[in-house]
């Protein structure tokens, strides 16, 4: 292990690395969702008659799109405050 730096630091800063690259996760709902807004509104301005129809359907796929979001967004908050590493890693006595 690297000198000067405690089990338990190394541990939390693993932590917080794994929490900022769950957040990554974020990008791909965003520009997903606005794809999925933008056509929306491509096909609704060809099909007028059909706005509720297509709204309806956007607002499904971007609802299931944002889940991958909310998923890393879950994963960043457990690692950063349940600190289930550390807890196991306390637990084992190493």
């Amino acid at each position: 292990m690297l000198q000067g730096i405690t089990s338990e630091a190394f541990i939390l800063g693993c932590s917080a690395i794994g929490a900022g690259l769950a957040m990554i996760a974020g990008i791909g709902p965003g520009i997903g969702q606005g794809h999925a807004a933008g056509h929306a509104a491509e096909a609704v301005g060809r099909q007028p008659e059909a706005q509720g129809d297509i709204t309806r359907t956007m607002l499904l796929g971007q609802a299931v799109a944002e889940t991958t979001g909310i998923y890393g967004l879950v994963i960043a908050i457990i690692l950063l405050f349940v600190r289930p590493l550390l807890t196991a890693y306390l637990n084992l006595g190493l």
